[in-house]
């Protein structure tokens, strides 16, 4: 056998910086973790092949890269729901989170892994507690992952070693499928102080760092009133854009923190869900684009999402885009499409690796049906993919080489007993009549 993996006879979707290429009736062979050849049918003996899978009328492209997420979050889907994002923060999330256990985040996890892989994410950057448990439910179910343990600075010292050593045990870990950041929470919740020890600590440790900026508008004003200057030029001064920064959000950026962000080629990471919800506002995602900022898509937690659907962001964004410069030509198909895909490398840093379905590149690519009722009929690719694909319309999952899902059917997790295990704490981890608070959530 020359191949682990042949891929017969579909249509290759593969984003890149020269735009979306759209080939039909092509094979994709891979080695080990790698694509080796993507080319027109026919031209392999299928027996030069371990395994075959057949394609016929389904698209091949790249998994969906989720550039921020809290992903054990989904233990509270619905549960904070049409309130104030300062309501939302204080009354219910802060509130509930001290319910978790390590056990808890754990099953949290595997949940989110399911979803994840259904709807075909293949790549997460994760931020929660808690993080060797989260690490270990992604580790089994095959995703790869960027993980960042939060931090709010309430014990610095702690805090940072913790992360360290979280980073010993897991940066590179399961065929480098893990990766490790620094995850100070935000420059509204950490002190000053805190920001520039956890530059201190990146740089020490080679890390990058992944946090929540520019929410809001308060949270801006309140920035500019304790320190003169923007929280995203907060961190500039801090000294964390002097290694990997990937910001969430970024919603109310202005057009000195674009040039600063793209100054420093930092990411940022869209998730105009959670902003249309919490009613906090949309990102200016084309002119920060624009200026050469990778910009990914991100589901953000499912408390304040609902879904892990990346489909669904691709899609909001395109229309929020057009909607908000008020032009239909705003955010074309193939852009949509490199922001859930390449661009979504590239916020990470992993452009050279991921985000393409191309010779070299790692194997982490899906497989999606068109051939519902609601896509039908298939004028055009990208557009059936962009405004009419569901989550459900994904049928095989690949990461690193290795088939996660086949036919709708996962092969690395156990469903129903997640779900057992999930309902099961699901009562308890909403109770919010014992009064403590993770942190506070000030507008002001």
């Amino acid at each position: 056998m020359i191949y682990d993996l042949l891929i017969q006879q579909v249509t290759v979707v593969d984003p890149g910086p020269e735009g979306v290429m759209v080939r039909a009736e092509q094979d994709v062979l891979i080695q080990g973790s790698r694509i080796v050849a993507v080319q027109p049918t026919g031209q392999v003996d299928p027996t030069s092949a371990a395994r075959v899978i057949r394609g016929e009328g389904m698209v091949a492209m790249p998994g969906l890269i989720n550039t921020h997420a809290h992903a054990a979050m989904v233990l509270f889907r619905g549960s904070a729901e049409d309130v104030p994002i300062e309501e939302w923060f204080n009354d219910y999330i802060w509130a509930m989170e001290t319910n978790l256990t390590p056990e808890d985040i754990y099953w949290g996890a595997m949940l989110a892994a399911a979803e994840m892989i259904e709807s075909g994410i293949t790549t997460v950057a994760d931020h929660y507690f808690e993080m060797d448990r989260v690490a270990e439910a992604f580790v089994a179910a095959g995703l790869r992952a960027h993980l960042a343990w939060a931090m709010f600075g309430q014990n610095p010292r702690e805090e940072l070693d913790r992360t360290a050593a979280f980073a010993a045990r897991w940066h590179g870990a399961a065929e480098d499928r893990i990766r490790v950041w620094m995850g100070p929470h935000a420059p509204y919740t950490c002190p000053y102080e805190f920001l520039q020890e956890v530059a201190r600590e990146a740089r020490r440790l080679g890390l990058g760092v992944h946090i929540h900026v520019s929410e809001t508008t308060e949270q801006v004003q309140t920035s500019l009133q304790r320190y003169s200057v923007t929280p995203i030029q907060l961190l500039e001064r801090a000294g964390l854009m002097g290694g990997p920064l990937l910001c969430a959000h970024a919603a109310h950026a202005t057009s000195e923190d674009i040039a600063l962000m793209a100054a420093h080629r930092v990411g940022v990471a869209h998730c105009p869900k959670t902003f249309l919800k919490l009613a906090a506002g949309i990102a200016p995602v084309i002119a920060m684009r624009q200026a050469g900022i990778p910009v990914g898509l991100g589901t953000d937690g499912v408390a304040s999402n609902n879904t892990l659907d990346l489909w669904e962001q691709m899609r909001l964004t395109a229309l929020l885009q057009k909607h908000e410069r008020r032009d239909a030509r705003a955010l074309p198909l193939h852009e949509a499409l490199t922001m859930a895909t390449w661009d979504g490398a590239r916020a990470l840093g992993e452009e050279e690796r991921l985000g393409r379905l191309a010779p070299g590149y790692l194997a982490d690519l899906i497989l999606v049906r068109l051939d519902g009722a609601h896509v039908q009929p298939v004028h055009r690719v990208e557009a059936a993919l962009v405004y009419a694909v569901r989550a459900s319309d994904v049928d095989t999952v690949i990461v690193n080489g290795k088939v996660l899902m086949e036919g709708r059917r996962l092969l690395t997790l156990d469903k129903d007993e997640i779900l057992r295990q999930v309902r099961a704490r699901a009562d308890r981890l909403i109770q919010r009549a014992h009064g403590r608070r993770l942190q506070t959530y000030r507008s002001q």
